[in-house]
C-alpha cells in the first residue's frame, strides 16, 4: 500500500511539474511570436540589413536556450544546442501549437473547475437548483445539479491528468529532434565518451593496484615480517617460559594481521555485497565509519551487480570523504529507483569545499561513466556537500 502511495504521489509530481513547464513555455512562444514579426519586417526591409538578419539569428538562438532551460527545470530534459539557424527556427514555429494547446487547457482548468465547485456550494447551500453555465470555444458547460457538477469538474481533472504528459511528451521531442545533436553527432561524441573512459579505467586499475601493493606493503607486509621474527626467537630460545611467551605474542600477531587482511580484502570488494545485498553492504560500510551515517534504501528489485558496485564504492568513497575532510557530523545516504534509473544521493553537513576534479572523485566518475551514468558534486564553501549519481538501469 505504501509504495503504491508513493508511486502515485510521484506520478502527480512529474505531472504538476509538466504542467508547470507547460505554462512556463508560453511566455516563450509570446516572445516567438514578437520575433516572427520583426523577423517578417526584416525579410520585408528594402534592402534586406546582414546586421539585421544576425540579430535575428541571434535572438532565435536565445529563445532557442530558454526553451531547453525550461525543459531542463520542469521537464527533466537535458538538450545541448547543437541545431543550426534554419532548425532553431523550425522548433520555434512548431513548438507554438503545443504551448497554445498548454494555454487553452491552463483557461479551462483555472476557469470551468472553480465554477463548476462554485455551483456546486451554491446548491448544497441554499437547496435551490443552480444553473452553472461556462461558455467559450470548445467548452460549454450548463449544470444543474449537485452530482452532475462534481462529475463534470472531476472529468476536467482527468482529462488535464492525461493530456499534460502527452503534451509534455510533445515538447521534448520537438526539443530532441530540432535542437539536439544528430545521429551521427550522437555517434561520435560515444566514441569519444568510450574512449576516455577505457583510458580513465585504466588509469584506474594501476592507481587501485599500487593502493593495494601499499596497503600489503605498509600493513600486512610487516606484520607477517613481525610474527616470522617472534617465531624465530621462540625457536631459539632454551628458556620455556620465555618461548611460550614469544609464542604467545606471535598468537596475538597472527589476529591483528587476519584483521589487516580482511580490511584490505573489504576495501578491494566487500563480500556482503555479493552475500547480503546492496543495502546489507552499505549499513555494513556505514558501521564501519567514524560517522553517524543513515541509510535509506527504497529499490524494488536487487539491482544488477555492476550497478551495486558502482553505487556501492560511491557511497562508500563519498561517506569516507566526508569523515576525512568535510568535518560532518553526519552523513545521510538516499537510495532508489526513479524512472528506469538508479538514483543515489550522499550528502552530509560538513564545512563543504570538495572538489569534483579530486583523485577520488574523478576515479568514481570514470566508473559511473562507464555504465552511462551522471556524477554530480554540489560542495560550496560552508556546506553542504551532496553527491549525486545516476544510473540508467536498461542500457
Amino acid at each position: 500500500m505504501g509504495v503504491g502511495l508513493r508511486r502515485v504521489s510521484a506520478r502527480a509530481g512529474r505531472h504538476g511539474r509538466e504542467f508547470v513547464g507547460l505554462v512556463a513555455g508560453v511566455r516563450v512562444s509570446v516572445l516567438t511570436l514578437v520575433w516572427i514579426l520583426a523577423s517578417l519586417g526584416v525579410l520585408l526591409a528594402v534592402p534586406v540589413r546582414p546586421s539585421a538578419g544576425r540579430r535575428i539569428e541571434v535572438w532565435a538562438s536565445r529563445l532557442c536556450e530558454r526553451d531547453l532551460a525550461r525543459l531542463s527545470r520542469w521537464m527533466g530534459t537535458t538538450v545541448t544546442l547543437r541545431a543550426s539557424g534554419p532548425a532553431r527556427a523550425l522548433h520555434l514555429l512548431l513548438r507554438l501549437p503545443v504551448h497554445l494547446a498548454s494555454l487553452y487547457l491552463l483557461v479551462s482548468v483555472a476557469a470551468l473547475v472553480p465554477i463548476l465547485v462554485v455551483g456546486v456550494v451554491i446548491q448544497a447551500v441554499t437547496g435551490t437548483a443552480t444553473h452553472v453555465r461556462a461558455d467559450w470555444p470548445g467548452v460549454g458547460v450548463d449544470v444543474s445539479s449537485i452530482s452532475l457538477g462534481l462529475i463534470a469538474a472531476l472529468m476536467v481533472l482527468v482529462l488535464t491528468w492525461w493530456i499534460v504528459p502527452v503534451l509534455a511528451e510533445v515538447d521534448r521531442w520537438l526539443a530532441r529532434t530540432l535542437l539536439g545533436p544528430t545521429e551521427e553527432d550522437r555517434m561520435r561524441r560515444r566514441i569519444e565518451e568510450l574512449t576516455r573512459t577505457r583510458s580513465g579505467i585504466v588509469r584506474a586499475v594501476d592507481q587501485e593496484r599500487r593502493r593495494i601493493e601499499r596497503d600489503l606493503h605498509d600493513g600486512v607486509q610487516q606484520r607477517v615480517v613481525a610474527l616470522a621474527m617472534l617465531l624465530g626467537r621462540a625457536r631459539r630460545r632454551g628458556d620455556p617460559a620465555h618461548a611460550a611467551d614469544l609464542v604467545r605474542r606471535a598468537h596475538a600477531e597472527s589476529a591483528v594481521l587476519l584483521d589487516e587482511l580482511r580490511e584490505v580484502a573489504w576495501r578491494i570488494y566487500p563480500t556482503a555485497l555479493d552475500t547480503l545485498g546492496l543495502e546489507a553492504a552499505l549499513n555494513e560500510a556505514a558501521e564501519r565509519g567514524p560517522l553517524p551515517v543513515t541509510v535509506r534504501c527504497d529499490l524494488p528489485a536487487p539491482l544488477p551487480p555492476e550497478l551495486s558496485t558502482a553505487v556501492y564504492f560511491v557511497a562508500r568513497e563519498a561517506m569516507t570523504n566526508a569523515a576525512k575532510h568535510a568535518r560532518a557530523d553526519g552523513v545521510v545516504v538516499d537510495l532508489g529507483v526513479h524512472d528506469s534509473r538508479v538514483c543515489l544521493t550522499v550528502s552530509d553537513d560538513g564545512r563543504g569545499g570538495a572538489d569534483p576534479d579530486g583523485e577520488g572523485l574523478t576515479g568514481l566518475a570514470r566508473r559511473v561513466r562507464a555504465l552511462d551514468g551522471t556524477l554530480e558534486v554540489h560542495s560550496p564553501q560552508g556546506g553542504p556537500t551532496a553527491v549525486r549519481v545516476v544510473l540508467p538501469l536498461d542500457r
